[in-house]
């Protein structure tokens, strides 16, 4: 699934990714460490981001998650990473993350993003509810939520625990 917009374009990640990640990943490395650390550390380096990509494309074979990367058209550069995740196809239900770069907030490309991938989710995966979870602090990850019509259900006391810190309450 290729989905384009605004000079940005949507693709499932591929084995020509990984470089890309890897510099993602380093230069957007203080965005990423609280709330994406494991994509962070499985992708300090090349070999690392190597095995990471092949694993994420296996993964996306297999229908376990999804992995998106939304890129610059023209220049190719990654601006940033989607994940369709937590995967229960009975319930027929996943759950969204995302990040952005820097040099790539504050555009509205996240938002228009998870606007498309929700329609590829219902349309061409079947799924029936998406979720996205997020920290009330994290007022940009709570703007796409609403943006896209997201609608908060509660508090999941202790969810999430970041590397080095206590756990906390996060909203789905």
């Amino acid at each position: 699934m290729t989905a384009k917009f605004n000079g940005f374009e949507i693709n499932p990640m591929h084995l020509g990714d990984a470089w890309k990640v890897c510099d993602f990943c380093v230069s957007n490395a203080d965005r990423l460490k609280r709330y994406f650390p494991k994509t962070l550390e499985q992708n300090l380096n090349p070999t690392l981001s190597q095995l990471f990509v092949e694993k994420m494309v296996k993964q996306f074979e297999e229908k376990e998650t999804f992995l998106f990367t939304l890129k610059h058209s023209e220049t190719r550069e990654l601006a940033g990473l989607i994940y369709i995740k937590e995967l229960d196809w009975e319930t027929k239900q996943g759950e969204f993350a995302y990040c952005i770069g820097y040099t790539f907030e504050g555009q509205g490309l996240t938002s228009k993003a998870v606007k498309m991938l929700s329609k590829h989710a219902f349309t061409d995966l079947g799924l029936e509810t998406l979720q996205i979870i997020a920290h009330k602090n994290n007022l940009s990850s709570v703007k796409v939520a609403l943006k896209n019509d997201f609608k908060w259900v509660k508090t999941l006391i202790n969810e999430f625990t970041p590397i080095g810190e206590s756990p906390l309450d996060m909203e789905l």
